[in-house]
């Protein structure tokens, strides 16, 4: 069957570490194509997507009172430090007890802020033990100025518990603009940063075998520095479906990050688009009405996704000092469902959904029919909330002209 040929076609457009797709599960949902057997590779694309989509990921992050951690957190959760949710800033730690928190957008994402080994008496092992390291998918230490042989035996124990690990410096944004506050004239960005590494992994490699990478970041600036790099090395380290959840979550700050996101969602509605084929071939199945009336809620995942949510866009509309109307004028995604002297998509869809329910009830026919559609319509709205994504990037060229419109004319089979 042509499906098939397909998926490798379509698989092979990414690199193995942005994947969503083990090569064992992309094999065989083809061996069962090929074997035209529809029900079992409709069984085995409706697992992957299950494990993809509920896939917990819990990141462990530790360090010392005072690093940055809990702004460290935020950043990672795209939360502000006066959000509702944020991590406390600036608090004494006192206590013992691991506090988790959730990402806003993605609840089956849990960032645990851990407290430092250097305020205990624990042997690393057993700091590790109580902190319940099994339960996270890797570790993030944390320091702001040089690490400590503290950090150095807990990277070291947690590397015997086979997990990965991180080191994360904070607050690079303070250090660069106090080095050039009082060294004016000698300042040079890229030395004082080469210094900063340097003096971070002399102590650690004196415990680690080797020289550990550092990631400098600055906790207000995620687009800056080494925080892409981080989350780069964090994806490409994850197991194959956890890439899917863990690349949602990040903020879409980088044009790299937000095509990177792109991709996932691609790959997720290219097996949509399978599956939907699968059940087209089924004879009265009646998911095809459910599956597509629930377009807004679809397309606003989407939004939520490149951060286009109505919450997000009041934030950027404020920070542009204009309204939201003013900002949604220069963006595409609003005029997907406007009414104008053409027929809206949405009623393009209303009658399509009539189409299909009424019209095609199996058969191969429908599976390919509906296959296109529904590949075509959610590949729309990827790419329109990712290409709005990248123009907020640029506030110049958002506003120099309205944004084109992003969208391709429809294939033959949209009418």
């Amino acid at each position: 069957m042509a499906w098939a040929s397909s998926i490798n076609a379509f698989f092979n457009n990414f690199k193995r570490e942005s994947q969503i797709l083990s090569e064992e599960t992309i094999t065989l949902i083809k061996t069962h194509i090929k074997s035209n057997n529809l029900q079992e590779a409709l069984s085995v694309i409706n697992n992957a997507l299950k494990d993809i989509e509920n896939a917990p990921l819990n990141i462990a992050v530790t360090g010392e009172t005072g690093t940055g951690k809990s702004t460290f957190i935020n950043a990672i959760r795209g939360v502000g430090q006066e959000d509702e949710g944020a991590a406390p800033t600036g608090v004494t730690e006192t206590t013992m007890a691991r506090t988790p928190y959730p990402h806003p957008k993605l609840p089956q994402v849990t960032l645990w802020d851990l407290p430092g080994i250097g305020s205990s008496s624990f042997t690393p092992e057993n700091y590790l033990k109580e902190m319940r390291f099994h339960e996270y998918d890797f570790f993030i230490i944390i320091s702001a100025s040089r690490f400590k042989e503290n950090d150095a035996q807990l990277a070291k124990a947690i590397s015997r518990m086979k997990m990965n690990f991180y080191f994360v410096r904070t607050k690079i944004d303070n250090e660069l603009y106090n080095e050039k506050k009082s060294k004016p004239k000698t300042f040079n960005k890229e030395n004082v940063l080469k210094k900063i590494r340097k003096d971070c992994s002399q102590q650690l490699k004196e415990v680690l075998s080797g020289e550990p990478q550092i990631f400098l970041v600055s906790n207000f600036e995620t687009s800056e520095y080494d925080f892409p790099i981080l989350e780069q090395k964090l994806l490409k380290d994850l197991p194959d479906k956890k890439r899917y959840v863990f690349m949602l979550s990040l903020n879409s700050v980088t044009k790299e990050a937000i095509n990177l996101k792109r991709d996932f969602l691609k790959q997720k509605v290219f097996l949509e688009a399978l599956k939907s084929g699968a059940w087209a071939t089924i004879p009265f199945v009646g998911m095809i009405r459910d599956e597509l009336e629930d377009l807004d809620e679809t397309f606003n995942q989407f939004r939520s996704y490149f951060g286009l949510d109505d919450a997000s866009l009041q934030k950027i509309a404020k920070d542009f000092n204009i309204s939201v109307n003013e900002l949604k004028e220069h963006l595409s995604f609003p005029r997907l469902f406007a009414e104008d002297d053409d027929v809206s998509l949405l009623k393009k869809l209303q009658n399509y959904i009539e189409r299909v329910s009424l019209g095609i009830i199996g058969g191969l026919g429908g599976a390919v029919y509906y296959y296109k559609k529904s590949y075509y319509l959610q590949n729309l709205f990827i790419d329109t909330a990712a290409n709005d994504a990248i123009a907020l990037l640029n506030k110049e060229d958002l506003f120099e002209k309205k944004v084109g419109p992003y969208i391709s004319k429809p294939p033959e089979f949209w009418e």
